[in-house]
């Protein structure tokens, strides 16, 4: 009992950060997660919340979506996910620390990519056509697996799409299309099998989502976003280093 209500708490402050931020909510809560609730839990939940999330966004910006690169962000990523089906079995069929392990690599890392690019004064310049599919796929890799892709397809977003709402939007928009496919994964894998307490954790952390939308928003408006952009970082690289002694 106490570590699920330490799992909301999780939940609260990690898409709290998301709000002022605008990304790292998931991967900042998903190492956390794993260790209170354990991935069975973790992964399908946070996965719910991110296509709420992403929902209540493009309800109020749809017209910003840039549908050239919303297909093709889509449709590549996508391709990542099925193969991350294939390697999904492998780590739930071995030791559980690979996959501890894994994610805390893969979350450092990607902490660091955007933490360069942050902190770099140069304008990124636009990413060749073969990297960028390469990292549309990876990153549907990862998402597939532990549901927190989304700080390296950031690193592809942010050449491609310069205009803040144009941003946001298209990839709201990329996260309902690819969370709802791994949702389905999810209950065909048998994690919302009724009597495993994954559907009440689930209604209740969109209850906790809800609340930190609202904080979110009143302290973005007083706080300045760099502090909090600084701080997910932080906390994400904290996070990933306690996963490899995990």
């Amino acid at each position: 009992m106490i570590k699920q209500i330490l799992f909301y708490l999780v939940v609260l402050l990690s898409n709290i950060i998301q709000v002022i931020t605008g990304f790292a909510g998931t991967v900042l809560a998903m190492p956390v997660s794993v260790m209170l609730v354990g991935y069975d839990v973790a992964k399908p939940v946070l996965n719910i919340l991110g296509i709420v999330a992403s929902v209540f966004v493009v309800a109020g910006s749809y017209k910003n979506i840039n549908k050239k690169e919303f297909l093709r962000i889509t449709g590549i990523t996508l391709l990542g996910i099925i193969a991350a089906a294939f390697f999904k079995n492998f780590f739930l069929q071995s030791n559980g620390s690979l996959i501890y392990k894994t994610l805390g690599i893969v979350v450092i890392v990607c902490a660091l990519i955007n933490m360069y690019f942050t902190y770099k004064k140069k304008e990124r310049k636009d990413m060749p056509e073969f990297p960028a599919y390469i990292v549309l796929i990876i990153s549907g890799c990862i998402h597939g697996i532990f549901v927190c892709g989304g700080p390296l397809l950031v690193t592809y977003a942010s050449v491609k799409l310069r205009d803040k709402d144009e941003f946001r939007s298209t990839l709201s928009a990329v996260w309902i299309v690819l969370n709802s496919v791994i949702f389905i994964e999810d209950i065909c894998s048998g994690y919302f099998t009724p009597g495993n307490g994954t559907i009440t954790i689930s209604i209740i952390s969109i209850a906790v989502l809800l609340l930190a939308m609202l904080i979110g928003s009143l302290i973005y408006r007083k706080m300045s976003r760099k502090v909090f952009l600084n701080l997910s970082y932080v906390l994400i690289i904290i996070s990933g280093i306690s996963l490899l002694f995990k």
